[in-house]
């Protein structure tokens, strides 16, 4: 009982002390000698990025406790989509490598939207528009790696 309504209390203050330990531990990492863009600085983003999200999630979190004073019925949690889910990401992380980012990631976003996505969204329509998200970011996100970080992400079967 006390995770249901506490849960996004509890989950908040974890990501925010995540967040900490992610900036300050990439602050550790050594400086690039040969790129202005070090091995500290994804870190750093993530890290800023995960505190960024955890605030917002605290600062929902108490103004929505401020609102519902009396205990509120928690969501039923939804477990075939939570494992469906992790599968997808368990076999995205083991197919990245032989089968390259684009393939891999095209599939995987697609499969992940369409599960986590909610029934009444799931029609023809829907279905092309996370297409074309899915490809949109995908192909935008090799392009930031190869050319804006100049990191090679996996080629498997497709080679550019």
């Amino acid at each position: 009982m006390f995770f249901k309504k506490y849960g996004d209390l509890v989950v908040s203050i974890f990501y925010l002390a995540l967040g900490i330990a992610l900036v300050l531990g990439a602050r550790t990492l050594p400086k690039s000698k040969v790129m202005e863009i070090g091995p500290d600085f994804m870190p750093t983003v993530i890290g800023v990025l995960i505190l960024i999200l955890a605030g917002l999630l605290l600062v929902n979190t108490l103004r929505d406790f401020k609102q519902n004073a009396e205990e509120a019925e928690p969501e039923k949690c939804d477990y075939k989509r939570v494992l469906a889910s992790l599968a997808a990401s368990v076999v995205y992380v083991n197919v990245l490598k032989p089968v390259g980012f684009i393939l891999s990631t095209l599939v995987y976003l697609f499969l992940q939207i369409f599960i986590l996505a909610p029934d009444d969204q799931r029609q023809k329509k829907n279905l092309i528009l996370y297409l074309v998200l899915d490809v949109v970011f995908t192909i935008a996100v090799y392009f930031l790696f190869r050319y804006g970080f100049k990191i090679v992400l996996p080629a498997g079967l497709i080679a550019f």
